[in-house]
C-alpha cells in the first residue's frame, strides 16, 4: 500500500530525513517511532503529500505522491498533531465541509457522520460549536473527519497527545475497530510506545534514517524476558560491583536498567546482598518497548530502511 524508497528531505543545510525506506503493506498497522526531531512529522508529511521530497519516491496504492497528489489525497486520511477544525462552526458544519473538500455529497456525509458520531458518544453534540467542546471531544471529531470519505491509508501523527486515558482508549478501539473491518492501513507516530504494542510492524528512527524495525513483540523479546531496575544515589559503585558488560545496562538518572536478566531466586537474593547499602529500589519487571527505544536511542547506528 505504502512504498517510499531513499527519502531525503532537506531544509536549507538540515535534513531532516536522510534515504529513509519504507514498505507498508495493505491493512497493516504501523508505527514511526523515534524522538523529537527525529524526522517522524515530516515523513508523515512527505507520504501525505504535503511536503515534497528533496530527493527519493514515494507510492500509495500505486500512485506516485508528486505526481498524482490529487488521487493520492483522495485515497488517504490524515489527523494532525493539532486539530484541523474551525472552531467556529459546529460540528456537523465542519465534516460537511470537510466532506465537500473531497467532493462528496451532503446526503452522503451526512449518513458518514450519523454512523461515525455515536462511535464517540457525540450525537448529541451535532449542532454544537466545536470551540466549546472539551479537548478529547474535538480529537474525536478530528478523527471522524480523517475517516469520513473512508480513505485506505490514515495517517495519525501524535493523535492522543493531551487526551485523558478514557478519550485514549476510545480512539484506539475505534481504529483498530477501523483496521479489522475494512482493511484500513493505519501509520502512527507517538511518543506513548505503549499505543504501538498493538501495530503489526514498528520502525524507530534517528536523525531521518532507519535505525530498527520489527514486530513490537519481537523486539521486546530481544531484550530478554526481565528487566532488573536499580534507583541509586550510588550509580558507579553499584555498577561496580555487579560488574556488567557494554549494552547489558543503561544508566538513565539515578536508575540503572539492566537487560536479560536470567537470575534464580538465590541470584536475586545475593544482588540484593550486594547492593543492600548502595541501592534504594530494586524491582524485576517485564521489557517494553520503552526500554527498546531507550536501548535503541544508546547508539545503533542507522540502516535507512523499514
Amino acid at each position: 500500500m505504502i512504498l517510499a524508497r531513499e527519502l531525503v528531505k532537506q531544509f536549507g543545510q538540515s535534513c531532516a530525513v536522510n534515504g529513509l525506506s519504507l514498505r507498508i503493506p495493505e491493512g497493516q498497522f504501523f508505527g514511526l517511532l523515534g524522538p523529537n526531531g527525529s524526522g517522524k512529522t515530516t515523513t508523515i508529511h512527505m507520504l501525505a503529500t504535503l511536503l515534497a521530497p528533496t530527493s527519493g519516491c514515494i507510492s500509495i496504492a500505486g500512485l506516485d505522491t508528486v505526481t498524482d497528489p490529487v488521487q493520492v489525497r483522495q485515497k488517504i486520511g490524515l489527523v494532525f498533531q493539532e486539530p484541523a477544525l474551525d472552531r467556529t462552526m459546529t460540528v456537523e458544519e465542519n465534516l460537511l465541509f470537510s466532506g465537500g473538500l473531497y467532493g462528496l455529497s451532503r446526503q452522503y456525509c451526512r449518513a458518514r457522520i450519523d454512523g461515525l458520531l455515536p462511535l464517540f458518544e457525540l450525537q448529541d453534540r451535532r449542532q454544537q460549536k466545536v470551540g466549546t467542546l472539551s479537548g478529547g471531544m474535538r480529537r474525536a471529531v478530528d478523527l471522524i473527519r480523517g475517516v469520513l470519505h473512508d480513505p485506505r491509508v490514515l495517517f495519525l501523527d501524535e493523535p492522543t497527545a493531551g487526551l485523558d486515558l478514557p478519550s485514549r482508549n476510545k480512539m484506539w478501539r475505534f481504529v483498530q475497530d477501523l483496521i479489522e473491518d475494512s482493511g484500513l492501513t493505519v501509520v502512527l507516530t507517538t511518543h506513548y510506545l505503549e499505543e504501538a504494542a498493538p501495530c503489526d510492524q514498528v520502525c524507530f528512527i534517528r536523525d531521518g534514517m532507519a535505525i530498527k524495525s520489527g514486530a513490537p513483540g519481537e523486539l521486546v523479546s530481544s531484550l530478554g524476558d526481565r528487566i532488573l531496575e536499580i534507583e541509586t544515589a550510588r550509580v558507579d559503585e553499584c555498577l561496580s560491583v555487579l560488574d556488567l558488560t557494554p549494552g547489558e545496562f543503561l544508566v538513565e538518572g539515578r536508575t540503572i536498567l539492566v537487560r536479560k536478566v536470567d537470575r534464580t531466586h538465590a541470584g536475586m537474593e545475593e544482588i540484593q546482598a550486594l547492593l543492600a547499602d548502595r541501592a534504594e529500589t530494586l524491582r524485576i519487571r517485564k521489557p517494553n518497548l520503552n526500554d527498546v527505544f531507550l536501548w535503541l536511542s544508546a547508539g545503533e547506528r542507522g540502516t535507512g530502511s523499514c
